[in-house]
């Protein structure tokens, strides 16, 4: 039996807007979000009108919370250009009324210049720079079209970024090859410069066996010994109780060792806390459901905020909660959650057994003691 999440209506606080929809300069092996472009058949090229921005950011800021957080991402949003962002942020002066409009833009780089730079500097944009490690690492699947590697225009758009004082994170996708050097590609991002990680573990399911995983995808037993690397590495960066790199997994769990909500939506145990946006205004749940049967609505035809308190959308939020009996006695359920509904790979709807299952068992079970040290010495400073 699933649990049961008391109803508390949501404020609208976070959106993931798509302005590109599926639409990349990259042609990236792992990719889940490059397939989409066969739910928007209309037009071969896919880019959000004015009316669709007007009306998003709009709609946040007049029926948001005090803060509405803007996700750009896609496919790749730099394809709009950069003008759009400047119309994106002359509206949220706008309709903003006395809230704050907060952005980020999950990018690949590559079409980042200075002009770029200034304007995500002066906008306290935070930048998500996929950037998956050294060479040999980043280029086995982030490549382009023609099959050219990225790896040295990212890195040098990672340091233009931190020259021109841009905040910056590195998005890492963890995949079968990239899982077994989790001490090269931190060391690689600290010198660097890019001392806030985000490392994504990679898995889909393979078209050819859908009973399978896709060949790119990372076991849950070869995740759990990288993120037990990686969590002494973090842990042994930390000066007087203070963190001196910042690993988001870590940081989130690290919120529920002090009694906090997670900041990662995986660690929550309901999902459906926010809403996306595709360039054509249509409204999903969630961009790993972006997907046929899946819309909410409109933007040009509905309200965000309805939408975000439907009754569709809280069904969807409450599948998370139908786990399996081994999740259900497991002595970190409230600790993972399951993970992301969307890594149930043998039927992501009927609650089965997470593929990260066991990485989050040998995670937890590595770093449980230092966990609680810290989260100890935390709250001891804080009732000082």
């Amino acid at each position: 039996m699933a649990e049961r999440v008391p109803f508390r209506r949501k404020t609208l606080d976070s959106l993931l807007i798509k302005p590109a929809g599926p639409d990349c300069n990259l042609a990236c092996g792992y990719c889940f979000y490059r397939g989409k472009d066969l739910i928007f058949p209309e037009t071969p090229v896919h880019r959000m009108s004015l009316e669709v921005l007007e009306e998003t950011v709009r709609q946040a800021l007049a029926h948001g919370g005090r803060q509405v957080n803007f996700g750009w991402q896609g496919g790749e949003p730099t394809l709009m250009g950069l003008d759009f962002f400047r119309k994106a942020v002359e509206l949220q002066a706008r309709y903003g009324s006395g809230k704050r409009a907060a952005n980020g833009l999950q990018t690949n780089g590559l079409l980042l210049d200075r002009e770029w730079a200034r304007f995500l500097r002066e906008n306290g944009f935070l930048v998500g720079l996929s950037l998956d490690g050294p060479e040999h690492i980043h280029d086995r699947y982030r490549r382009a079209a023609g099959g050219r590697g990225t790896w040295e225009t990212v890195v040098a758009r990672a340091r233009m970024l931190l020259e021109e004082g841009v905040m910056t994170n590195a998005l890492v996708v963890v995949n079968d090859y990239s899982v077994k050097f989790a001490s090269e590609i931190y060391g690689f991002l600290k010198d660097l410069g890019l001392s806030h990680m985000q490392f994504i573990p990679c898995v889909e399911t393979d078209p050819e066996d859908p009973g399978r995983a896709a060949p790119f995808s990372v076991e849950g037993q070869d995740l759990g010994r990288f993120l037990g690397v990686l969590f002494d590495l973090w842990a042994g960066d930390i000066k007087d109780s203070v963190e001196t790199t910042s690993v988001r997994f870590f940081d989130s769990v690290f919120h529920s060792y002090v009694g906090l909500a997670p900041p990662e939506c995986t660690l929550l145990p309901e999902c459906g806390g926010y809403l996306v946006v595709e360039h054509n205004g249509d409204v999903y749940s969630c961009d790993f459901f972006v997907e046929d049967g899946g819309k909410l609505g409109s933007v040009l035809s509905g309200r965000l905020d309805h939408m975000l308190n439907s009754a569709r959308q809280r069904e969807f939020g409450q599948r998370k909660a139908a786990l399996p009996e081994k999740c259900r006695s497991c002595r970190w359920l409230s600790l993972c959650r399951g993970g992301c509904p969307k890594d149930r790979l043998q039927d992501r709807r009927d609650g089965g057994l997470n593929h990260f299952c066991r990485a989050f068992e040998m995670f937890f079970e590595h770093a449980d003691t230092r966990l609680r040290e810290l989260a100890e010495n935390w709250l001891k400073a804080r009732a000082a």
